[in-house]
């Protein structure tokens, strides 16, 4: 059972039919129409419209997969991929959860935890406190330690909330409480820390996939850099801010962490890029929204290398099966508005690739995440990917809703994208300064 919807439940739906995998799907009311529902092989209504009473309600996923006798969930990206409570209400129901073990979710889940995890395991973190941030006095101890500016961000959760950027101690006490607050309403936990602030890093992350025992495969970079409030936009493989001496450097690190670890299934390792450092941010314990631009890149599917992983203990490739080469590009379709798709017409011709869950007629709800369509494009070098997606995004055609295309040309063309030099602030130097 696909614990999700859209474009990611579409994308596991196939996976699970090559593998010759009966697949369940599950959607509430608004998603009765949905791509994902006609594909799968059964499918189950979980309840009404806001995702507290469908996609979040545990009891109802549990029940519409014991009666559909499921052998596994695979929770997707987003929603419950990383609660370690709804992993550990799995395998209690005798079900196969296609992620991490509760306690490894729950333990990377806290960021300040994963701080110290990193840490033991050599690799380099940002400078920033070690333990919770309990008063005001704790934070001016750690300031005048490390100096400004710093963020306050969240232990739990993630996507921008429960961060703060500080820029002087005078700022210190408001930001904290405003940070603890939101962490608390979006994430039951308030609890928040304190890192150095770099001003433009580079956002990138290193894939990897593990068998749980002595097997931890390193398929490459992604650079995540092009965002706006935190939410990723452009995607690219390899990372025009990362040499060959730190490519291996990050490499090492990532594969001495998770052997540490003993982990299963797929995980991204995200590290800030600045002045030819890497410095450690986080582990996400699921498969990640960009992971195709990887799979362009190795001709590695992820999703049945993750699923053989948590199921069978054990997965179809090996380190030395493994071909990096190439440039691929992501780019993120996002709808500006609810609505009715009255005309969808995806991109085509060589190596290129659309995952969506769109198609005229379907009405666009307002009530989940924006993204609507990923358009990824594959190319021999980064010159001739990126003409190859500003092409590929002229030819596709989305009416009846307003979408970011024109925005995310706009990035694409730039001349700081396209020079490979730029920071993230980008976003506000290209589109907001227009």
């Amino acid at each position: 059972m696909i614990a999700n919807r859209g474009e990611i439940a579409v994308r596991i739906i196939r996976t699970c039919q090559e593998m010759g995998l009966r697949s369940v799907a599950v959607f509430s009311q608004a998603d009765a129409d949905a791509l994902h529902v006609q594909m799968a092989d059964q499918a189950v209504c979980i309840g009404p419209p806001p995702s507290a009473q469908s996609y979040l309600n545990q009891n109802a996923l549990l029940t519409a997969a014991m009666s559909t006798n499921c052998d596994a969930i695979h929770p997707g990206v987003g929603f419950l991929s990383e609660n370690a409570e709804f992993a550990a209400a799995v395998k209690e129901s005798g079900l196969i959860f296609i992620g991490a073990e509760p306690n490894t979710i729950k333990l990377l889940g806290n960021k300040i935890q994963a701080r110290e995890i990193a840490r033991s395991a050599g690799l380099p973190v940002t400078p920033g406190s070690n333990e919770p941030i309990e008063n005001i006095n704790e934070a001016v101890k750690v300031a005048a330690k490390i100096g400004t500016p710093l963020i306050v961000k969240a232990a739990a959760g993630g996507g921008g909330r429960g961060m703060r950027i500080i820029r002087n101690q005078v700022e210190l006490e408001e930001n904290i409480r405003i940070a603890s607050a939101e962490a608390l309403s979006f994430f039951s936990d308030g609890t928040v820390f304190l890192e150095r602030y770099l001003e433009s890093p580079r956002h990138v992350e290193i894939q990897v996939l593990s068998d749980g025992k002595n097997e931890v495969i390193y398929l490459g970079e992604r650079d995540c850099t092009v965002q706006k409030k935190y939410q990723k936009l452009l995607e690219e493989s390899p990372s025009s801010a990362v040499s060959g001496k730190l490519r291996e450097h990050m490499r090492k690190d990532v594969l001495r962490l998770f052997r540490k670890l003993r982990y299963a299934g797929a995980a991204t390792v995200e590290f800030l890029v600045e002045g030819g450092h890497h410095y450690f941010m986080e582990v996400n314990t699921r498969i990640q929204v960009e992971h195709p631009v990887t799979e362009l890149m190795t001709g590695v599917d992820i999703i049945r290398e993750q699923i053989l992983a948590c199921s069978e203990g054990k997965m179809d490739i090996s380190q030395e099966s493994i071909a990096i080469s190439g440039y691929a590009l992501e780019a993120r379709i996002n709808a500006l508005t609810p609505g009715t798709v009255s005309s969808f017409i995806p991109p085509g011709g060589p190596f290129v690739r659309t995952d969506s869950f769109l198609y005229p007629g379907y009405k666009v709800s307002p009530h989940y995440d924006s993204m609507i369509a990923k358009i990824l494009v594959w190319a021999p070098d980064r010159k001739r990917g990126l003409a190859r997606m500003s092409r590929a995004l002229r030819e596709t055609r989305i009416e009846g809703i307003r979408t970011n295309m024109a925005e995310q040309l706009t990035l694409l063309e730039s001349p700081q994208f396209r020079s490979g030099k730029f920071g993230s602030g980008l976003y506000g130097e290209v589109v907001e300064a227009e």
